[in-house]
């Protein structure tokens, strides 16, 4: 495969550039094995791009087929496709059968993009694209963020079986939040054409059970390990004495006050804390003053409470494996559907004790109904964005085989 070379521009990431080529971001990591693919990219860095020869994506029109038909099934509008069709009649109903009909580059239906740049920011930017592209889709702000950052939600489907599904509560984590709002465009896209998802009926899914997702827990945290600590923040001097110093937040899965997040829930907070043995701000494992003292904390509490959900899952790297028991609390069930959960995905379900406090473990103590813990991926947080779609394949599979168990 031909290579050309590429001098970055202040602002480039991977995605970007590999938006710009029409590759995937994999392929880009792949040609540039000299550099970590999740390590930002200076202004000036050479990279090299893998060039693709130019094929056109082309439909040929089956009988019975409608424009508006084809049109959604591949993510863009009729007017689109006459736009890249002059030989499409405006004055003709429909395409005749056997009409070759070129297509939108794969990319151009698609919402929500792989980047190293995936914060706060483009998480709400997709979720009110998602909202306009898939109208059933509903979406809310649960609370704020230490630094007033909105906490937003998803919901889709219209069952009786309440399902909820956490990310990002880590700050370097944060590719679990693409791989939600991933998962929300997939199923959406699924339900609106009639289609499969995971190799489920999305409409029987929809029917049957109620989602609602809240794709980044964690917004101040996820930007400090994106972007820096910028010298304008207000917490500036702080947080970079409890880095110690250091420009680099890879290691940082707290909050903008140095709590970790999934050390913060009532239940066994108090052998945590011991556990832990960390009594002040830090970059992780610092469980906070008292329970549910940070307002991202209590948020998500508060949202669960409010929809008393009959079972949850808390995506967090890394790992593949799935935790499902806490303390012989967890209902009799939750063990066998940890068992599917591991054969649809490939992770490996664990028995996990010595564990306390975090999100999975209060909703079980508090409603006695399964919640699980999936440690997506495997290598060293935060994973690089050339693991996403493999990930991403795992998670869709267990997620969609979770919304299958639900009963109905």
């Amino acid at each position: 495969m031909r290579m050309e070379e590429y001098v970055a521009t202040h602002g480039d990431t991977y995605g970007s550039i590999a938006r710009s080529a029409q590759i995937g971001v994999r392929e880009l990591a792949c040609a540039n094995p000299q550099r970590p693919a999740d390590e930002p990219i200076r202004a000036g860095e050479l990279l090299y791009v893998p060039v693709m020869p130019a094929r056109k994506r082309i439909y040929v029109v089956q009988p019975g087929d409608a424009l508006a038909a084809i049109a959604e099934w591949f993510g863009c509008t009729a007017s689109r496709l006459r736009a890249l069709n002059p030989h499409l009649s405006l004055e003709a109903a429909e395409p005749a059968p056997g009409t070759r009909i070129a297509l939108p580059a794969a990319a151009a239906g698609r919402i929500v993009l792989p980047s190293s740049a995936y914060g706060p920011d483009r998480v709400a930017a997709d979720l009110k694209r998602l909202a306009r592209a898939f109208p059933f889709i509903k979406t809310a702000a649960i609370g704020s963020s230490v630094m007033g950052k909105p906490i937003l939600a998803a919901g889709i489907g219209d069952g009786p079986f309440r399902w909820h599904v956490n990310a990002a509560m880590h700050a370097n984590e944060w590719i679990t939040s693409l791989i939600a709002m991933r998962f929300l465009e997939d199923y959406g896209r699924a339900c609106r054409r009639k289609t499969q998802i995971g190799g489920f009926d999305a409409a029987d899914l929809y029917k049957r059970t109620t989602l609602w997702v809240v794709p980044m827990v964690n917004p101040d945290g996820v930007e400090l390990v994106q972007e820096g600590l910028r010298p304008e923040h207000p917490l500036s001097a702080r947080i970079g004495r409890w880095n110690r110093g250091s420009a680099s937040f890879r290691n940082w899965k707290a909050n903008a006050r140095g709590v970790d997040l999934n050390d913060q829930f009532p239940a066994g907070w108090e052998e945590e804390r011991r556990r832990r043995a960390v009594y002040g701000p830090a970059p992780r494992d610092y469980g906070g003053e008292a329970p549910l003292s940070e307002p991202e904390a209590a948020a998500l509490a508060a949202f669960t409470e409010a929809h008393s959900f009959d079972a949850v899952i808390a995506l967090h790297t890394q790992g593949e494996e799935i935790y499902w028991n806490y303390g012989g609390l967890e209902p009799p069930e939750s063990k066998a559907w940890a068992h599917r959960l591991g054969l649809a995905s490939g992770y490996r379900p664990l028995e996990l004790t010595g564990s306390d406090a975090g999100y999975k473990d209060w909703f079980i103590a508090k409603y006695r109904r399964p919640g699980f813990t999936v440690e997506a991926g495997c290598g060293r947080n935060p994973l690089p964005l050339s693991d996403f779609e493999e990930m991403y394949d795992d998670c869709l599979r267990l997620l969609t085989e979770a919304l299958d168990l639900s009963p109905g």
